[in-house]
């Protein structure tokens, strides 16, 4: 392969499509607050209902509960068992960004998030073994919530299988080992909430809600308002009552589970069953358990800062935020490329080098002086003949207008510009044999 050295490349082939382009502006939040709420609406049809409540009542119910979530000052919104009320629901609801229905019962899931921050990557993942649920497409959703820019929470909404046959309560056990697999493999280096249905308590001997705490260094915030210790498995249950807790010291099968990351740290300031906000008229909960909030606050951990993630939510996610050394600084850069962004290589002057992407494509490199770092990175974004979203373009410039760009320009483009002071000394998103998405690191120069 042949490699290229230069200040101000011209790439190969014609650079067309040219569009306006999108100039990001860094966020001066560096902490904030906001809250999530886990909530099972109870939207099974009424012929599935065991409770006997007709259709009628249901839809009311419905309605109660979609004004109270509009009204009761909720961030983000997990639902849980979202199936033939969901147009009720929403119709109440006012919240800004809001996930489509996967349908009712038996084709949907269920679960749905209703938020007051926008999301990329959003996915519904079904469980792989499911027992007696499978009569509802049961499993778990993920998403990217940009808090701020560059400040990504990876949020799980889940809802296990709830039946007690011994085949359900390995199913149940299973799809736990499944979320976890799944954190350990999408979530590296992310901050994580896992919010749902879990149907597990820490004093069943049977279950397994301490995988996620083990497994991915969660912490649940239950546990952690209940004094931080956990009940023992195998000790007398703690089992809330019918009707509203009078505290938080009972245990649900709703569970909110959290952690940092490098980049942010992520604390829960409170822990409360929001039980009697959800009451209809006559003084019924209107849920089928106790709603669960938690108050968090964030604030960065670090130097350290992100850019948003641009490009497809396709190939394997990476992040370099983990491996980043202390003072790091970019000594150069290569990118690979010819039609799109196949892949690049940052090397700092410690040493650490961060390749990702294929080896495609012609490989081009710009090595950077002892007080040059790069301050601006700007990409275009497009979809592949297979209708994956790629980067199709990428153009590095220094502090001192050195450049180097590979690849064609899209229609979609934006330049993330570094805090001032600050330089790129890592990457993370996506990839495969090419980039499929990318967001940049920065350290103060």
């Amino acid at each position: 392969m042949m490699l290229h050295y230069s200040i101000a490349l011209i790439i190969a082939g014609s650079l067309c499509l040219a569009s306006p382009i999108s100039l990001t502006k860094r966020a001066t939040a560096s902490s904030g607050n906001f809250n999530v709420i886990s909530i099972g609406v109870n939207g099974f049809p009424a012929t599935f209902d065991p409770s006997g409540i007709p259709a009628i009542n249901k839809t009311i119910n419905m309605m109660y509960i979609g004004t109270k979530i509009s009204h009761g000052g909720y961030d983000i919104v997990n639902v849980q068992e979202d199936f033939d009320y969901h147009a009720t629901l929403y119709q109440y609801d006012n919240h800004r960004f809001r996930t489509a229905t996967s349908g009712g019962v038996p084709v949907g899931s269920g679960l749905n998030t209703l938020s007051n921050y926008s999301w990329i990557d959003f996915s519904r993942i079904d469980w792989y073994f499911c027992g007696g649920a499978c009569v509802a497409k049961q499993g778990f959703t993920f998403m990217r919530m940009r808090i701020e820019e560059g400040v990504y929470i990876d949020m799980i909404n889940l809802d296990t299988n709830a039946w007690t046959d011994p085949a359900d309560q390995m199913a149940r056990r299973w799809n736990i080992e499944q979320v976890s697999d799944f954190i350990n493999v999408n979530s590296v280096g992310n901050a994580v909430i896992v919010c749902g249905n879990t149907h597990l308590r820490y004093t069943s001997s049977r279950d397994n809600i301490r995988v996620l705490t083990a497994q991915n260094g969660l912490t649940d915030a239950w546990v952690q308002a209940i004094g931080g210790k956990a009940p023992a498995a195998g000790a007398d249950p703690m089992i809330c009552p019918e009707g509203v807790p009078l505290d938080i010291n009972c245990e649900d099968e709703h569970n909110v589970l959290y952690r940092g990351s490098h980049f942010i740290d992520l604390t829960s300031l409170g822990f409360y069953y929001d039980t009697p906000i959800f009451l209809s008229q006559e003084g019924s909960v209107l849920t089928s358990q106790n709603p669960i909030r938690v108050e968090f606050a964030w604030s960065f951990k670090s130097e350290l800062r992100q850019s948003d993630l641009y490009g497809g939510a396709h190939g394997t996610w990476f992040n370099d935020l983990p491996l980043v050394p202390s003072a790091p600084k970019l000594a150069s850069i290569v990118l690979r490329g010819a039609n799109r962004l196949d892949g690049f290589t940052l090397t700092l002057t410690s040493g650490r080098t961060f390749t990702h992407g294929g080896s495609g494509g012609t490989a081009y490199i710009l090595d950077l002086a002892s007080d040059e770092y790069i301050k601006t990175v700007k990409l275009c974004w497009n979809k592949h003949i297979n209708g994956h979203t790629r980067i199709f373009y990428a153009k590095a410039t220094t502090n001192k207008s050195k450049m180097i760009q590979v690849g064609q320009w899209s229609p979609h483009c934006a330049t993330s510009v570094a805090p001032s002071g600050y330089g790129v000394v890592g990457t993370y998103g996506q990839d495969g044999q090419e980039i499929d998405q990318l967001g940049f690191i920065y350290a103060p120069q």
